[in-house]
């Protein structure tokens, strides 16, 4: 592995997503991508007794699709990095209690995907690990109990606010030849633009992805034009504009290969207020709509841009301001021609 100038890793061995593995709860699977996930559960409480244990079916379906569709066992694995949205990322950790596979919890919000892949990435092209397994999950019951009220409450919600993705995305990162290689991580930083309205964070997390995406033209010294998509991972239909007009006033101009994973999941006149949000949103939509179109060489090169909220249960009752960040992993299909 190099490093690109300030915040970009290069990784220097061949790097595949060997398989995937996604699935949705009930609303995503009436939305526009649903012929791309592996499994769509018709009922929200997955067929368990809690939301956080449907949050767990949600994680262990999908490792179990990822695994199958690469001829894996659990022992064929050297790591499980993992992350979501609970407190103490209580999902991930029982369900590699259940795995018995070495775990690194990750937490990075709702950009625990692309933190994921990144870190597995650099561990493989390092030579410290074979295959490793990436993974997040989110669930719109347990988030929304965790961060704002209960979906029993039956509050308003705001035309701003974001809605959590139930799903679960997986990946196995390996160096055995594929469709879609993993050639560059782009490590973002912090950014608070003193919002600390959690009904909000479209508009919170724009600025993380300008300085991300940012960052990552000036240390490749690409264009937008050398890409067929930048997709952000949940800045919804608030976020995404503020984003763009931010860039533009750089001087960048993405506009024209821009799409956001929180508009693609759902339609228009799904209720969704602005848009999907949660560590599963960029995950499904990545794992799945995307890397198929990537394995088939429809798709040439995407740029992944993960955002994350960094809050916490209290932060909205303290009235904080809402750190955020982005991460960016830079995918490409292995079909010639």
């Amino acid at each position: 592995m190099s490093k690109v100038r300030k915040q970009t890793w290069r990784f220097d061995q061949p790097i595949y997503l060997g398989a995937t593995g996604t699935v949705v709860g009930p609303l995503e699977a009436r939305g526009p991508l649903s012929a791309s996930f592996d499994k769509c559960y018709e009922h929200l409480n997955c067929g368990q007794k809690s939301w956080t244990e449907a949050e767990r079916a949600l994680l262990r379906r999908s490792i179990s699709f990822c695994l199958a569709k690469a001829g894996k066992a659990e022992g064929d694995i050297d790591l499980f990095l993992a992350g979501d949205l609970m407190d103490q990322t209580v999902t991930s950790n029982f369900i590699a209690r259940e795995s018995r596979i070495p775990f690194l919890g990750m937490f990075g919000a709702c950009s625990t995907s692309m933190e994921t892949l990144a870190t597995g990435a650099m561990l493989v092209d390092s030579g410290f690990a074979d295959n490793v397994l990436c993974a997040v999950s989110s669930h719109n019951a347990t988030a929304e109990r965790q961060f704002r009220y209960p979906t029993e409450y039956g509050g308003p919600t705001k035309l701003t606010q974001t809605f959590t993705v139930t799903g679960a995305g997986a990946a196995l990162l390996t160096k055995e030849p594929g469709k879609v290689k993993v050639k560059e991580a782009t490590i973002g930083r912090v950014i608070d633009w003193g919002i600390n309205d959690a009904a909000n964070l479209g508009t919170a997390m724009a600025p993380a992805a300008a300085d991300t995406i940012w960052t990552h033209f000036q240390d490749t010294g690409r264009t937008p034009d050398d890409y067929d998509l930048v997709v952000t991972g949940d800045l919804s239909a608030v976020g995404s504009p503020i984003l763009d007009e931010i860039l533009l006033e750089k001087g960048l101009d993405i506009s024209s290969v821009h799409q956001d994973c929180g508009t693609m999941i759902y339609t228009s006149d799904q209720p969704v207020s602005a848009g999907g949000s949660g560590c599963a949103c960029s995950a499904v939509v990545t794992f799945g709509y995307l890397f198929n179109r990537l394995a088939e060489g429809s798709l040439k090169r995407v740029l992944v841009v993960a955002t994350g909220a960094l809050l916490n249960s209290s932060t909205p009752k303290e009235k904080d301001t809402i750190p955020c960040i982005a991460h960016a992993v830079l995918l490409e299909s292995a079909k010639e021609g």
